[in-house]
């Protein structure tokens, strides 16, 4: 079975681990290693205690394990009250396709900052166009091309 909770400082390490795996496996089918690397640099333990700070992160865990299997974050979009934003949402590469990643979303979704919002924006990999295209985004003001982070930047409105 599959739980989530809040995130803790204690997660920072195995969140941290959780992203590169995933990155490395999954997300180099559409990046190169170099691009990769480069941003995992901004993906420590300590960036996820200092996210932690002013997002809301969750975690969700194998309850046999209580290993980590998937990471996300919402908050403010640049301070607003009434627009988010979704963050460094990652599954293991092995519980892809498992609908974890679907429970995950449901879960940032029912966070008081997407209640609160108006608009959710998302910066999306190439890798997860299509997941987030399924979950209800879509391309923000009709640019389906990558911006200059090699991301595509999604919404929903509320």
């Amino acid at each position: 079975m599959i739980v989530h909770r809040v995130f803790k400082d204690t997660d920072a390490n195995a969140a941290a681990d959780l992203v590169k795996k995933t990155m490395l496996t999954t997300n180099i089918r559409d990046y190169s290693r170099e691009y990769l690397e480069n941003d995992l640099k901004h993906l420590t333990a300590e960036d996820f205690i200092q996210r932690a700070k002013n997002f809301h992160c969750y975690v969700f865990l194998e309850d046999t394990s209580n290993q980590i299997i998937a990471v996300g974050s919402i908050g403010p979009y640049w301070g607003k009250e009434d627009e988010s934003s979704l963050f460094n949402i990652f599954v293991l590469p092995n519980y892809q396709g498992h609908g974890v990643g679907r429970q995950l979303m449901q879960v940032l979704e029912e966070d008081s900052y997407f209640k609160r919002a108006t608009r959710i924006e998302i910066p999306a990999s190439i890798t997860g166009l299509k997941f987030y295209e399924k979950m209800g985004y879509s391309f923000k003001n009709g640019n389906k091309l990558l911006d200059d982070e090699q991301l595509y930047r999604l919404e929903k409105f509320n």
